[in-house]
């Protein structure tokens, strides 16, 4: 078998398409390669969807927590507090150990069933544990930003005449995000990188369909050398990393387009290794 007939047998095996069975005979390079790539689009799938719904609700908590009003501060200070000061794995336990308390049958609201039994499902569950975990990170980084934004800037808008929306869309918001995106960018790339830990989650994959963890430790397990997967799925990685790095760098120059420049502030990527 070439290595293009298993591309095109285990390329999409991850989303249910091509050979149901995992290879058991003679392990290529290209079967580890080809699974493992196919396993990051599950990766992929939870960064990305997270990182997509966590960016406006880290906007509203930050919002939330620079509120005078406590009945909107305070909710959002502990729920910003709580998923910041607990590490992600034991949220990842928690809440699947939760889910899986919901009856099986479903929840009876008003007379109609309301399933709950996909929750307990890593496409689910764990993309609800990451999104409120980056929606918490993200809001203290918007928070600082928000802090942050120049007194001039907002006296100037009040000069204009503007208030409340308008003045938030036109003035806050955008110098908010210049002021966040390079420390939001971080933040980004170590989500992507925390998709890691569904594997080891509980959450169970469907169907064998799981993430580039788990065909890694599959072909681990298969060859006892897992000097070779593991370094494999490390390269999507950093793959990974540099597409991010890129896509965000050209939003921080759209943000940043109206200043000189040797005035544009530049992205670092400082990983975060210990959370």
């Amino acid at each position: 078998m070439s290595c293009l007939d298993i591309i095109a047998d285990y390329g999409m095996r991850s989303l249910g398409v091509g050979e149901r069975l995992l290879p058991r005979g003679d392990v290529t390079l290209c079967h580890q390669f080809t699974l493992i790539g196919s396993g990051m689009i599950w990766n992929v799938y939870f960064g990305a969807l997270a990182l997509i719904f966590g960016f406006f609700a880290a906007t509203a908590l930050a919002l939330a927590k620079a509120s005078e009003n406590p009945l909107l501060r305070k909710p959002a200070e502990w729920f910003i507090f709580l998923f910041r000061g607990s590490p992600l794995f034991i949220q990842f336990f928690l809440a699947y150990e939760a889910l899986v308390l919901l009856p099986r049958a479903g929840i009876d609201i008003f007379g109609l069933t309301i399933q709950t039994s996909w929750m307990t499902r890593a496409w689910a569950g764990a993309l609800l544990v990451l999104f409120l975990n980056t929606s918490a990170y993200s809001a203290e980084i918007f928070y600082g930003a928000l802090r942050s934004v120049p007194k001039g800037d907002l006296e100037a808008a009040d000069a204009y005449g503007m208030t409340g929306w308008t003045k938030f869309r036109r003035v806050v918001w955008p110098t908010m995000l210049r002021l966040a995106w390079p420390a939001y960018t971080n933040e980004a790339i170590f989500l992507f990188h925390a998709t890691a830990l569904v594997f080891f989650s509980g959450f169970p994959a469907f169907k064998q369909q799981g993430d580039a963890l788990y065909y890694a430790s599959y072909f681990a397990d298969k060859t006892f050398n897992p000097f070779i997967p593991y370094p494999i799925t490390a390269f999507y990685f950093i793959v990974l990393t540099l597409v991010l790095i890129g896509i965000f760098g050209a939003v921080n120059r759209r943000l940043n387009r109206h200043l000189p420049g040797q005035d544009r502030p530049r992205l670092r990527l400082r990983p975060q290794i210990i959370r």
